[in-house]
Order: structure tokens, then C-alpha cells, then sequence
């Protein structure tokens, strides 16, 4: 019998919580901590109770929250209340997002930021356009919030690779940086470890997916299955010292993805066992 969860109910048997473990990536004593955590876009099709017993039930102690989980529309007291239910589920919330900030409007931009604040996120993972990256910026100065610009590969008009976002990013606060999805920018032909290289001290996350073909972002299967560098990612991170987190995001299967968000957890866990030793 095998892990599966539901809109309704959830299994765990023994076995796969032996599988799953409980160290969700901690380094040894001394060593950089890279956290593995949850991009909870993996539970999009279930309630915020249910996604955090999942995300507790993987053995995961960090997520960066999509809206469906906080959404925009709550008042700063809800949303206060909502993100403290990640915390009271022993999950500490690195970042949101995707959060799109397409409208070069400041009241617009300015609600994201406040939104950020309620639900006490140190950092917001966006999805911008190059006209709003200088107001951006702004915001980023008075509310002290980091934000890390994602890449959505081939289709995306604006930021369709970390290099683009770091090239619109010279110069500008050192709040500002990257969070680099390796699926999307092996979509590009680029490859997700000289992505991660050149985005040096602006690198503030990863969403970490595998495919079985780098070109195709539909060919998705659980990490260690597939085609993408995993072992090289990692390697590369501690080499940075890189200190973020690093999120799985499980875009298939939305109404059963635990198997596969397990199966990927263990094998991540058992690369940065592998690297640690």
C-alpha cells in the first residue's frame, strides 16, 4: 500500500514515512543549510488544513504559499489568522508566489506589499514586467521585503530566464534577485546550473521540478526520475554556500501528488545525505 492523500482523506502507511524521514534537507553541524521545502502550487487542489497536514506529513518544515493557500482577497486580520496556521503547523513560510505584478501602478503594487506584510513573508517570488521593475524596487525599499523574480521559460514575454531577470536587476537594491525554476529555464536551453552560478549573491530561491525531456516542461515526473542535473544542482548550491530554500513544485496529478512529491523528497534527501558524506 502506498501514500495517498485526497480532497477527503489522507493515508500514510510505515513504510513511506520511513521513506519520507524527517531531516527535510538539514546539513550537517557547520555545514550551509539548504532547506528543501513545499511551493504549495504542488496542493493547489486542496484547502489551506489540508495542505498544511500534507506538507507536515512529507516532513517538510518550509513553503512558499500560492495564493490559493492566502488568497489576495482576505483582510490583513484573516490573513494574519491563515499564516498563522502554517506556524501553529510548525511550517515556517519562506515566501509567496508567484505574485504577478504586471500593473505599473503604485496602489496596485503597494496592495502585494502589504499583503506580504500581513501574512509576515520575508519574501515575495514575482512574476514582473520590465516596466515595473524600477517601482518594484521602490516598494522593496520601504517595506523591506525581498522579492525574487521567476522565470517561466519560452512563453514568457517578459523574464523567460534568470539571465534576463539579472540583467534588469544590475544595479538595483540587493533585496532584489532570482528565484530560479529549473524546469523553465532548461525549457530555454540554458542550462539550470550556470543559471544558478551566474545569479551568485542574487539567487533567493529555486523551484525544483524533474522532466524526462529538458526541452519540454509537460514531461514532468518525480524528481530523480528524470533528465534534469539534480545531483549538479545541489552540488553547485553548497558550493555557493547557498542558505535558501529550495521548493519542490509538483505541477502533475493534481488530485493525488503526494506519491510523487514523497518519492522526490527522498531522493533530494538522499542526494544532500550523499554530498554531506
Amino acid at each position: 500500500m502506498g501514500l495517498m492523500f485526497t480532497r477527503r482523506s489522507f493515508l500514510v502507511t510505515p513504510a513511506a514515512m520511513a521513506a519520507l524521514g524527517s531531516t527535510a534537507g538539514r546539513g550537517a553541524p557547520g555545514e550551509p543549510a539548504i532547506h528543501l521545502g513545499v511551493a504549495t502550487y504542488s496542493l493547489r487542489g486542496f484547502q489551506r488544513d489540508l495542505a498544511i497536514r500534507m506538507i507536515h506529513q512529507l516532513g517538510v518544515s518550509y513553503a512558499s504559499v500560492k495564493e490559493y493557500h492566502l488568497p489576495y482577497n482576505l483582510s490583513a486580520q484573516e490573513l494574519r489568522r491563515a499564516a498563522k496556521e502554517f506556524a501553529d503547523g510548525g511550517i515556517t513560510v519562506t515566501s509567496g508566489g508567484v505574485v504577478y505584478m504586471l500593473k505599473d501602478d503604485d496602489a496596485d503594487i503597494r496592495r502585494y506589499f502589504d499583503y506580504a506584510r500581513a501574512c509576515s513573508m520575508p519574501m515575495m517570488v514575482i512574476g514582473p514586467t520590465h516596466q515595473t521593475v524600477p517601482r518594484i524596487e521602490k516598494f522593496v525599499k520601504e517595506y523591506d521585503i525581498r522579492v525574487a523574480i521567476h522565470n517561466h521559460g519560452p512563453e514568457d514575454k517578459n523574464f523567460p530566464s534568470p539571465e534576463v531577470a539579472l540583467k534588469a536587476l544590475e544595479g538595483r537594491d540587493p533585496r532584489m534577485g532570482v528565484c530560479v525554476d529549473v524546469g523553465h529555464t532548461s525549457a530555454t536551453g540554458t542550462s539550470p546550473v550556470e543559471s544558478i552560478r551566474n545569479a551568485g549573491a542574487r539567487l533567493f530561491g529555486l523551484h525544483v521540478k524533474d522532466l524526462k525531456n529538458l526541452k519540454d516542461t509537460n514531461s514532468g515526473v518525480p524528481v530523480g526520475e528524470g533528465a534534469m542535473p539534480i545531483v549538479a544542482i545541489f552540488q553547485e548550491l553548497r558550493r555557493m554556500s547557498f542558505r535558501g530554500s529550495v521548493d519542490l513544485e509538483y505541477e502533475l496529478e493534481e488530485e493525488n501528488p503526494l506519491p510523487a512529491m514523497a518519492k522526490s523528497f527522498a531522493y533530494m534527501r538522499g542526494v544532500l545525505a550523499g554530498l554531506a558524506g
